[in-house]
């Protein structure tokens, strides 16, 4: 069995047989999209180094950083047993290369910021857009009829990558300390500790409070961000969203250890 510490619980009675990668009949469309989202990435990227001052490297460092967003496409859509990519995937691919250029502009963003604040409000009115983008593609996803465990795993990890890439900004411009990082990566640590320990690998039952939490992650980042914003104003939104994805993470550890096997 393929280990899968993200818990996806399936609907009763629901089966999705395993796939070869020849076989996936959405294959041709995610790759379109991926090349597209790709093409759009570099033309953002090629107008901010040309109109906002950016280094030369913030082109190839955002392709770089959409790389994670591709790879999980092509390792998982075989859990997407449709003919077609769908809506709701475009949507969340599109998601990914917003976080990508976003996370390419950390490289000069503290000393671009101090001087001039337009980009700090693109940048965040960037990531705003793509939160709201998040409320779209479920909605897609059920009306399209192309809901799939693909689907509910790469919006997750969208999240999560978003998650990250706002943590180094805030810490790249002096709106939180180091303990910022801890936010981005204490997800990435609970992988790595259900990979050690398969109790925490166990399925777990969908919850409003682990898609709220997620959801203020990014809205109290985006407000720490502002320009108007400084410290200790910005330090104690960044010291909430912690205290908050703590609580949450330390109910379900808790749930998860203490289940009989």
């Amino acid at each position: 069995m393929r280990f899968d510490p993200i818990h996806l619980p399936a609907r009763a009675g629901a089966r999705f047989p395993a796939a070869t990668r020849a076989d996936v009949p959405s294959l041709p469309g995610a790759c379109t999209t991926l090349a597209a989202t790709a093409l759009l990435l570099t033309v953002a990227a090629s107008l901010l180094v040309s109109h906002a001052g950016l280094g030369w490297q913030t082109l190839p460092l955002s392709l770089a950083l959409f790389l994670p967003t591709a790879g999980f496409v092509v390792w998982r859509l075989d859990d997407h047993r449709h003919a077609r990519f769908g809506p709701a995937n475009i949507v969340t691919t599109a998601r990914g290369g917003m976080a990508a250029v976003i996370g390419a502009c950390a490289w000069e963003y503290g000393r671009l910021t101090a001087t001039d604040s337009a980009l700090q409000w693109l940048l965040v009115g960037s990531a705003l857009f793509a939160l709201a983008l998040d409320g779209i593609d479920g909605f897609l996803a059920r009306r399209s009829g192309l809901a799939s465990p693909f689907g509910e795993r790469f919006d997750m990890e969208v999240d999560a990558f978003l998650i990250l890439i706002l943590c180094v900004l805030a810490l790249a411009c002096d709106k939180a300390g180091v303990y910022v990082l801890a936010i981005g990566l204490m997800r990435y640590a609970f992988l790595g500790w259900a990979a050690l320990d398969p109790r925490l690998a166990r399925p777990l039952a969908p919850s409003m409070r682990r898609k709220t939490v997620c959801v203020l992650q990014i809205g109290l980042l985006c407000v720490a961000l502002l320009p108007p914003v400084s410290s200790p104003v910005s330090d104690a939104l960044a010291v909430l969203a912690l205290g908050l994805l703590t609580w949450s993470f330390a109910i379900d550890i808790r749930a998860l250890l203490s289940r009989p096997a």
